[in-house]
């Protein structure tokens, strides 16, 4: 029995595909990473590119994700790095046109890029109500709107939403977020319906407590990181680079006959309660 075809991957090494490389084989594929110069996008996208994906660096911060790119580039792989504000559908016209004339295709979505939050209720101007809004799930229906058109018109396509663990229930100091994230949650399904004879997958990932700098900053406290450890059954915070293998999964033809879900990856913090 034949093991596989025999195949180079990006840092040029000769290898026998084993059955498992097959089936999570995204190789030559083109991801478009939204928010890519973030903290978690930014291992998302280098954990695409490490599985033979060409990858599109997009990010508000154009020097974040040439950063990004950058590293991606230096370890042999194949990216662009593209400034985007996400909640302008003519900047995400513009860069499907730029990662077709680059790559010739679009593959694989992940709709990464979202502010916080953590005003009171109360005190919440509707300045920050908006940019979180706009930011978060405007952006992503964006995202899905232009590059999901292209994708169904190609008839293939996996999209990546990112929720969070504060879409529901909803956690306290993150109100508009929480509305944010349980909305993307509702549009992945809404999507998932419309287009699941089309060839286009799309699935949401729910990531648990990764802390970035701004949360360390703005969000935790130590009373709140008890509480929130004491949630979690694995007693401890997620690494951004924990979030790859789910993100493989849901690009690659692992998950063919999945679409409308949602993949939690936060340490059991959605399955606990007393």
């Amino acid at each position: 029995m034949a093991l596989g075809r025999r195949n180079e991957n990006y840092y040029g090494e000769i290898k026998t595909m084993s059955y498992t490389d097959k089936l999570f084989d995204i190789q030559g594929q083109v991801a478009v990473v939204t928010g890519a110069g973030g903290y978690l996008c930014s291992a998302m996208a280098i954990g695409l590119a490490n599985a033979g994906a060409k990858i599109a660096v997009l990010d508000l911060r154009l020097e974040k994700a040439q950063s990004v790119a950058d590293e991606i580039i230096n370890s042999g792989g194949e990216a662009i790095a593209l400034a985007i504000d996400v909640a302008n559908k003519d900047q995400h016209l513009e860069s499907l046109e730029a990662v077709l004339d680059r790559f010739d295709s679009v593959d694989i979505l992940v709709n990464g890029a979202g502010t916080n939050c953590p005003t009171p209720f109360f005190d919440l101007s509707l300045d920050e109500w908006q940019g979180v809004m706009d930011s978060q799930i405007t952006g992503t229906f964006l995202g899905c709107q232009v590059f999901g058109e292209y994708m169904v018109k190609k008839q293939s396509g996996s999209i990546i939403n990112i929720s969070s663990a504060s879409a529901n229930p909803p956690l306290s100091k993150a109100f508009p977020y929480s509305v944010a994230k349980a909305g993307i949650k509702n549009l992945t399904q809404n999507l998932a319906r419309e287009w699941a004879t089309d060839g286009v997958r799309v699935n949401t990932l729910r990531p648990g407590f990764l802390p970035t700098e701004w949360n360390q900053k703005n969000f935790i406290t130590k009373e709140r990181e008890k509480a929130i450890l004491g949630h979690t059954p694995m007693n401890r915070y997620g690494a951004p680079d924990e979030l790859v293998g789910a993100t493989i999964w849901l690009a690659s033809n692992a998950s063919s006959f999945v679409t409308g879900a949602e993949i939690a990856v936060d340490g059991g913090f959605s399955c606990m309660t007393i």
